[in-house]
This record gives structure tokens, C-alpha cells and sequence, in this order.
């Protein structure tokens, strides 16, 4: 009796034990990405996510980590919100895709968005201002809301 009495307090201890020193679940955060200043409610809003370097610019969409496309709302805004996201470094890119084909439309021929465009940390974007993840980069530690204004050029 006293073999299965020891046996039951050495399972109960080494269950109690497993329990305590299970590694808690990752702690995750949400982030709120506002567009603003949609020049009209045409189309909608493509608002992108990255978490590596060198994925920005992405003028196809191929190189995000997460995507959320939002209607356009009465005061040309719109908004989406990320959840589900581990700590680390991001970096938001916005399209106003007016037509919905999915890219950044140029005018004509030259590199210049043809479509509204806005990046995390830009004010504004051109050709010795080209967006990069490093400068567009913020760090997620907490539930965050940001807000990007769209550039028209």
C-alpha cells in the first residue's frame, strides 16, 4: 500500500511540476492603421504590413507579412486593424487603389504613383525620399493605433 501511496505522490508532484514550467503562451498585440485624406470614396484601401528590411517598396503587394483592404468612408478615411501580432519591428504601406487592380499605378512612364500613396514615418515620399523599410520601421510592444495621410502626386 505505501509502494502505491509513494507512486501516486511522485505522479502528483511531477504533474504539478510539468504544469508550473510550461513556458507561458507569446503575448500578442493589435495595431489600428487609420488611412486619411482619400481624395475620393472611388475604389478602396489597401493597408499592407511588412516585418522585414528590404521589403518596401512593394509595388505589387508580394512582400507583406499581413494585408487588410478597407472601404473608404464619408470623411475619405479608412482603417484596419491588425491583430494577432508578435513584438518586433513593422512598417505599413497604404494604397488608394482607386481602380482595384491590386498595384501601384504610375503616371505615364515615369516612377511617380499615379494613386494615392502612404508609408509609416513618411510625410512625404520622391526621388531622394524613396521609401524604406528601415525609415518606415516602428516597434509593436503594446496595442498601437497609427495614423498615415496619404500622398497624391
Amino acid at each position: 500500500m505505501n509502494k502505491i501511496i509513494k507512486k501516486i505522490a511522485i505522479l502528483i508532484a511531477l504533474f504539478t511540476l510539468l504544469s508550473f514550467n510550461k513556458s507561458s503562451p507569446e503575448e500578442t498585440y493589435s495595431l489600428t492603421v487609420k488611412a486619411e485624406g482619400c481624395r475620393n470614396s472611388k475604389g478602396e484601401v489597401i493597408i499592407a504590413l511588412y516585418n522585414k528590411d528590404g521589403s518596401i517598396p512593394d509595388e505589387k503587394y508580394e512582400k507583406y507579412f499581413k494585408k487588410g483592404i478597407s472601404q473608404i468612408n464619408k470623411e475619405g478615411s479608412a482603417y484596419f486593424i491588425f491583430t494577432n501580432l508578435s513584438q518586433g519591428n513593422y512598417a505599413v504601406n497604404i494604397l488608394h487603389d482607386e481602380n482595384k487592380n491590386g498595384k501601384i499605378d504610375k503616371k505615364f512612364l515615369l516612377p511617380i504613383p499615379s494613386e494615392g500613396v502612404g508609408f509609416s514615418n513618411y510625410e512625404s515620399i520622391g526621388l531622394s525620399n524613396k521609401p524604406k523599410f528601415s525609415k518606415a520601421s516602428f516597434e509593436v510592444n503594446s496595442n498601437l493605433e497609427k495614423t498615415i495621410k496619404l500622398i497624391y502626386m
